[in-house]
């Protein structure tokens, strides 16, 4: 028995563990081990299905319509007032009428309720794509609207034609009071009624546009503005078999069709042609020259720093 001898547990390499060795499972991962799946997602992740989308035209139009449904329901007594307003002129015209020419009138007072129809739908047509951009421009908030994703000019469209809509409702709340109080009798069917008035106003509606791009230039013109509605009454009653080059402008052929329409009972297919086609060109070509009229305006207001002054 030696007195230098080693217990027989040690070890020449017994010790703490070094920092070589390889770490177990009890030891917290470092940064250099690869990520599990229940780490949070990080930004270079590819995108999830819960991000939102970008808003189409759908539900521009959709958001618009609402808009206007909801401004209709919440404030009826300007809509009944407006509605008061078109009978009161009506009731006016007739009984005028009834009192300078007798029964004159009375042989044409179909053509006068479908003209003054028409005259409500156009107005109402014109005046909501001129007024809203006015009213933009008034409010300072016509910027706001440019550097939306859709531009300014679709949404003024929209706006125009879901007021064409609300305006269509309510001519037709004027037209039955009319038929009633005059005791007159239309030929009313629904499809070749909205087709050809509403392709007849459509021609309105470039009107209106080119009106609030003028109005973003010289801000305040409304007197002039107003003005024009009542040159709408000449449009209408224009002598288009008697001066065939009337047919171009606005309104004036739409207008006669609507009284074939209405007054002798012509449906939609029993037209030639020629005068649907002319009809659509008339819309088109109006919608189109009062868009570039507005994109040119607006523009120039860009050019010349007035875009958002007043």
């Amino acid at each position: 028995m030696s007195g230098g001898g080693r217990p027989p547990d040690a070890s020449p390499t017994a010790g703490p563990a070094t920092g070589d060795e390889p770490a177990t499972g009890d030891e917290p991962a470092t940064g250099d081990e690869p990520a599990t799946g229940d780490e949070p997602a990080t930004g270079d992740e590819p995108a999830t299905g819960d991000e939102p989308r970008p808003a189409t035209y759908y539900h521009l139009a959709r958001a618009v319509l609402y808009r206007e449904f909801l401004i209709f329901v919440r404030y009826p007594a300007n809509a009944i007032g407006g509605i008061v307003v078109s009978l009161f002129f009506f009731a006016a015209l007739f009984l005028g009428g009834q009192l300078l020419a007798g029964q004159a009138l009375a042989d044409s007072i179909e053509g006068i309720v479908v003209g003054y129809f028409l005259w409500t739908l156009a107005v109402g047509a014109y005046s909501s794509v001129s007024n809203d951009i006015g009213s933009e421009v008034q409010w300072g908030t016509l910027e706001r609207h440019i550097t939306t994703p859709f531009g300014f000019a679709p949404v003024a469209l929209l706006k125009g034609v879901a007021k064409v809509v609300r305006t269509f409702l309510t001519s037709a709340v004027i037209l039955a009071v009319m038929l009633l109080a005059t005791g007159t009798r239309l030929s009313l069917a629904p499809v070749t009624v909205v087709v050809v008035a509403g392709l007849s106003i459509v021609s309105v509606l470039g009107l209106g546009f080119a009106a609030g791009g003028v109005t973003v230039l010289y801000k305040r013109i409304g007197n002039w503005l107003n003005l024009l509605q009542f040159g709408f009454v000449g449009l209408i009653s224009a002598p288009v078999f008697d001066l065939p080059w009337t047919r171009v402008l606005p309104l004036a052929h739409g207008s006669a069709m609507l009284q074939r329409v209405m007054v002798d009972g012509v449906r939609l297919w029993e037209f030639p042609l020629a005068d649907l086609a002319l009809l659509v060109a008339v819309a088109v070509g109006y919608l189109l020259g009062g868009y570039l009229v507005f994109q040119y305006a607006t523009g120039r207001a860009r050019r010349l720093g007035v875009l958002g002054d007043y």
